[in-house]
């Protein structure tokens, strides 16, 4: 009777053990991914495994039993951010006249580049050796540039060169040489980049 007892306490603790098993790894994931982050936004742009392992409170064993790699951590990384951007990035613009469309990306990129800055710039840091951040890199800057190019009618698209130089204007690159290289305010830096689109929106020739 006894034994019957313990087998059933067994076997309803089972599930219960498991679920905390599970439930503890997903805790320890959330603090991988919050650790990491915490320290790149506080300025340590390529923190080690063992930083980040220290930082969560966890082993560093536990990190490589979440994480295979580093570029694995940086990959949940980047999901989490673009999950963050991506509703602003997407949302449709008002039927407005096209400089006004362009008028309120300005806004959105200066929302989505400070975001994303301390980020960004960790992954430029390892991108060279590493082909997720690589391609990552690729993707965004092809993206930045379409959404630009869909605001623009027909006939702006055939001024090649106003539409280099907005797109220029309205880069990461720009925005990282302003807050970053120049320390630039984040209201500093926008109301430069707005200034540099407006220069380049009066130079642009319709129908060139």
């Amino acid at each position: 009777m006894t034994t019957g007892v313990r087998k059933s306490n067994a076997a309803k603790a089972g599930p219960d053990r498991v679920d905390g098993r599970r439930e503890r790894g997903r805790s320890s994931y959330r603090r991988i991914v919050e650790a990491m982050m915490e320290l790149i936004v506080e300025g340590d742009l390529s923190p080690s495994a063992a930083r980040v392992a220290e930082e969560a409170g966890i082993g560093l064993r536990t990190v490589f039993r979440h994480f295979d790699d580093m570029d694995a951590l940086y990959a949940e990384i980047t999901r989490t951010i673009t999950e963050r951007v991506m509703p602003t990035v997407l949302a449709p613009y008002p039927d407005q006249p096209w400089r006004a469309n362009i008028g309120e990306l300005v806004r959105r990129r200066v929302e989505v580049f400070e975001t994303t800055l301390p980020f960004r710039l960790a992954a430029n840091i390892k991108r060279y050796q590493s082909p997720f951040l690589m391609g990552q890199y690729s993707r965004v800057v092809m993206l930045e540039r379409e959404l630009i190019v869909r605001l623009l009618p027909a006939s702006v698209r055939t001024d090649r060169i106003g539409v280099e130089a907005l797109c220029a204007a309205l880069s990461f690159h720009t925005w990282r040489t302003l807050r970053h290289d120049q320390s630039l305010s984040p209201d500093e830096a926008g109301a430069v980049m707005g200034q540099m689109v407006d220069a380049v929106m009066a130079t642009i020739v319709e129908g060139a």
